[in-house]
């Protein structure tokens, strides 16, 4: 597995080097100090398996790194690692197509969690209090805490990794439904869905806003949430692991 890591710390470029390096002897790991030693490093590889992103880059908005990545490079999976773990930072982040997001207090078992979730094809959230607005807040904006995401009801997500993106079983929704929330959760529009289900987009209009009201949200970025965190809480990952830092 090839990692490609992009913080300009050299302090947590390194230790995220050796973390990422413990994951097995197959995995090997180079690094980029700022967005334009991003983009010459895949222009020379493009052949990366995952992507680590800091948002604060000396030469670059993070935030608009990440956009560029999945616009230039829609293929290769986006896990940001940040000094923030604000929920308006993690919405975004998502919202914008990141396939995680893993503070840098995290544990080292933490992040090992976000990976092999997100190489297995989930997306991966962080145990962050979210909040249910329609609109994302501002990015410098200071906000009474919000509510949690998810409400408590009786859902239950199974997920499986599969060649194609994680299989996804949300209890309340139909197959075809579920096929569609699988679709949202690989970041598709509604018109790729609709093609690659052979539905009209009408019609994956209406499993959507059905999933919407199932998983008790209000848009997409918050259904992928809602099942990211589900699934985590569910299998056990939304405790807090032992306090090992990087």
């Amino acid at each position: 597995m090839k990692v490609l890591l992009v913080d300009d710390h050299p302090l947590i470029l390194s230790a995220l080097q050796g973390v990422i390096s413990g994951l097995g002897s197959d995995v090997s790991v180079s690094t980029a100090a700022s967005a334009r030693e991003l983009r010459r490093k895949l222009a020379e590889d493009a052949d990366h398996d995952l992507l680590l992103l800091d948002l604060q880059l000396g030469d670059a908005d993070g935030f608009e790194v990440l956009s560029e990545m999945r616009r230039e490079h829609p293929a290769l999976p986006v896990v940001v690692v940040s000094g923030s773990d604000r929920a308006a930072d993690v919405l975004r982040a998502i919202d914008l197509g990141a396939m995680g997001f893993v503070p840098k207090r995290a544990s080292n078992e933490l992040l090992f969690e976000a990976l092999r979730l997100v190489m297995s094809g989930g997306i991966f959230v962080p145990p962050v209090p979210m909040g249910l607005g329609s609109s994302l807040p501002s990015h410098d904006s200071v906000q009474e805490p919000p509510p949690p995401l998810l409400q408590p009801r009786p859902l239950q997500v199974q997920m499986q990794a599969g060649t194609a993106g994680a299989a996804v079983s949300v209890a309340g929704l139909t197959p075809r439904q579920n096929e569609v929330l699988g679709k949202l959760l690989q970041g598709l529009p509604n018109k790729l869905i609709a093609r690659e289900l052979n539905l009209s987009v009408e019609t994956v209009k209406d499993h959507v806003a059905a999933v919407l009201r199932v998983l008790n949200v209000s848009t997409r970025t918050q259904a992928v949430l809602a099942v990211s965190r589900l699934s985590q809480q569910q299998g056990g990952g939304s405790s807090t692991p032992p306090a090992q830092r990087y």
